[in-house]
């Protein structure tokens, strides 16, 4: 038994190492094209470099929403993290939920459009995922734009995809 296990494990490492080559690179993909005038919305970009702007400690994350006549406010929610809010479009993000949620992994965010203040998160990572998935204990909800946060129920559910408010009632 033990001769058929070994040779098995040799035999799919020797399988391995014959599909273990390189694959050749091909040189011109990392020369930039610039032109004098932009060909294409794509080449607007290319002076531009990528830099993080935060938030520091959000991880992944699956869920995030505008609110409606405010281009600079947004909620994100992390998947390690809690909620995060940002005033200025991105610039400085500051986490809303740190020690009001049991439980950190946000799977959905929702802001009502007849009362920006009205948030409800729907809690646990969504995408389950075979290494890692974290899981919710079910709906909060703030009236107070993120200040303060109250568990509405769904302790078993342990993930929420989406949220939906009504339009014209934030209850």
């Amino acid at each position: 038994m033990q001769k058929r296990y070994a040779f098995t494990l040799f035999a799919c490492f020797l399988f391995t190492l014959t599909f273990a080559q390189r694959k050749k690179k091909d040189k011109n993909l990392d020369i930039p094209v610039v032109t004098a005038q932009p060909t294409s919305v794509d080449s607007l970009y290319l002076g531009m470099k990528w830099r993080n702007i935060g938030p520091f400690r959000g991880g992944r994350s699956v869920a995030s929403v505008g609110v409606p006549g405010n281009p600079q406010l947004y909620y994100m929610g992390s998947v390690g993290g809690g909620v995060w809010k940002t005033q200025d479009a991105g610039m400085n993000w500051k986490n809303i939920t740190d020690g009001q949620f049991k439980t950190s992994s946000v799977g959905a965010i929702a802001v009502a459009a007849s009362d920006p203040n009205v948030i409800y998160v729907g809690m646990g990572e969504h995408p389950i995922r075979g290494v890692m998935t974290s899981h919710g204990d079910g709906v909060y909800k703030s009236t107070d734009a993120g200040k303060t946060w109250k568990h509405l129920g769904l302790p078993a559910s342990r993930h929420i995809a989406a949220v939906r408010i009504h339009p014209k009632n934030p209850n």
